[in-house]
């Protein structure tokens, strides 16, 4: 019939829609128009498996169970983590970590291990301000990569207290987004960019004592620097080449 056929077409064009690639304006609407570039995206785990096509991505749930008792064994720690691209959800833990060990203990050191591509602007801001209203001081380590907003944010640690593994890549560009509408609309976005371009720099001219002017040229374009030169160029503080301490295993349960 004709309404069974006009169901069949929605299903198929509801199916071509839904696989395959997100258009430009599909993947600005879903990650917000402040993102990072598409091309920096973080590898899956060959511990995370894909599963066949037409069913969910994602690790399957011993390997997350497992994932998930080592990251509470490390909260215990006081370590946190900053890994993957930054957006909404992401911001939400790390700030809800980041108030719980505040209230626990203000005066004991936090640390954040920084493996980022980047991410949403107004994301990585909101960890960055809990980062500065807690009380404790927060230690930031890069691993792997920090680029973008993930650089932003290991710069933002407390002073002193900033680091890298030798072998991490640090990367500090401009806000990067889009926009669509009437004229009105691009002039009130374009504003909004050079605002978040604005507030950024300045606070990387802060965090690594470089003139606001150096900034503009070093992030109109990407800058990606070893973490030796990160550590000359004032981003981080210094560069670990021995081993860490370890960690003392917990009680065992009874």
């Amino acid at each position: 019939s004709r309404s069974s056929g006009s169901r069949r077409c929605a299903r198929s064009v509801a199916a071509s829609a839904g696989g395959g690639g997100v258009g430009l304006h599909g993947a600005a609407h879903r990650r917000g128009i402040w993102s990072i570039r598409d091309d920096l995206l973080m590898p899956r785990s060959p511990y995370f498996p894909v599963e066949a096509a037409g069913q969910e991505r994602g690790p399957s749930p011993m390997v997350m169970e497992r994932f998930q008792s080592v990251v509470s064994q490390l909260f215990q720690h006081r370590i946190i983590r900053c890994g993957g691209p930054v957006e909404d959800d992401m911001a939400n833990v790390i700030v809800a970590q980041l108030l719980y060990l505040d209230a626990v203990d203000p005066n004991k050191d936090i640390i954040m291990y920084v493996n980022s591509p980047g991410g949403s602007v107004t994301a990585g801001m909101a960890i960055f301000d809990t980062m500065k209203h807690i009380r404790p001081d927060v230690s930031t380590v890069c691993i792997g990569l920090a680029a973008s907003m993930g650089a932003f944010l290991l710069s933002g640690g407390t002073k002193g207290k900033r680091y890298s593994l030798p072998n991490s890549r640090i990367m500090i560009h401009q806000p990067l987004g889009g926009a669509q509408g009437q004229e009105t609309d691009l002039e009130i976005q374009a504003n909004e960019m050079l605002h978040h371009k604005a507030n950024l720099n300045g606070y990387l001219a802060y965090h690594t004592g470089q003139p606001l002017d150096k900034i503009n040229v070093d992030t109109d374009r990407d800058f990606f620097m070893s973490a030796k030169e990160a550590k000359e160029y004032g981003l981080i503080d210094g560069v670990i080449v021995n081993p860490l301490k370890a960690l003392q295993p917990l009680p065992a349960s009874s």
